[in-house]
């Protein structure tokens, strides 16, 4: 079983699926709008991270949006490649603007604060998850980062696109209920993340609930066990789940890393 992670393919999942999910938190958590609304004029940050991703995170009118494959922005965040962009994600670096030094204040008290309060959604203890209410909230946005990783490592890692390259044209859901859904849109057997709903999707996993999806990604049931139960279902081409299924447990490893 391969278990080493590549650190570019890590880059890739740190930018565009854990910095991708800031704009979900902001959506759901009142203290992240309260961040932003501390210091509302409109702003971007780049990051650029040599021999890897980059994108631009914009804030404006109490939103972020991420903007992939550009390299522009109100203040630049450059990185010498992957494992040094990792480190500062992982808390262990920090990153030094070349640019827009006149917005330090907007990194230290609305970027910073954000970041760290997205990492405590994505890595609670255990008093944060004795609250039912954000037990909830922890977890959409650990499975929109699971989802969006997913893409991410069907492109960038070995593993990752052995499994896409066995997965036909067509939209994989993940739902959760009634209440929830993402869409993987594969399409000559490269993934794109979709944080929405597919109008038809060509297989689906669908969990009964977020309980059910929690327990599942952090690694307290095996999918196959949730299967055997009920609490997780599937429906259409069962190989494209399961060949997003063997993506997801490499997902675990970088997540986990």
């Amino acid at each position: 079983m391969l278990t080493e992670t590549d650190p570019r393919a890590a880059a890739f999942v740190n930018l565009h699926a854990v910095l991708g999910a800031l704009p979900e938190l902001v959506r759901l958590v009142p203290e992240a709008r309260d961040l932003l609304r501390s210091d509302p004029r409109p702003t971007t940050v780049a990051l650029v991270v040599r021999g890897g991703p980059r994108a631009v995170l914009a804030f404006r009118d109490g939103t972020v949006r991420l903007v992939p494959d550009r390299a522009v922005g109100t203040v630049v965040l450059p990185f010498a490649g992957p494992a040094a962009f990792n480190r500062v994600i992982d808390g262990s670096a920090q990153p030094v603007p070349v640019t827009g030094l006149h917005r330090v204040g907007f990194l230290l008290r609305v970027f910073a604060p954000l970041t760290e309060l997205l990492a405590r959604y994505l890595r609670p203890g255990e008093a944060d998850l004795a609250d039912p209410g954000f037990r909830a909230t922890s977890t959409v946005l650990t499975l929109r980062v699971a989802a969006a990783a997913v893409a991410q490592l069907a492109d960038e890692d070995v593993s990752g696109r052995f499994s896409a390259h066995l997965i036909p044209d067509g939209d994989v859901a993940l739902e959760v209920g009634d209440e929830l859904a993402y869409t993987l849109r594969v399409r000559d057997h490269r993934i794109t993340f979709l944080s929405e709903r597919s109008p038809s999707p060509r297989a689906a996993m669908t969990f009964a609930d977020l309980d059910v999806a929690g327990r599942l990604l952090s690694g307290q049931v095996s999918a196959m066990a949730c299967i055997c139960d009920g609490s997780i279902a599937m429906r259409g081409t069962v190989s494209m789940v399961d060949n997003v299924n063997r993506i997801l447990d490499r997902v675990g490893q970088y997540l986990g890393d």
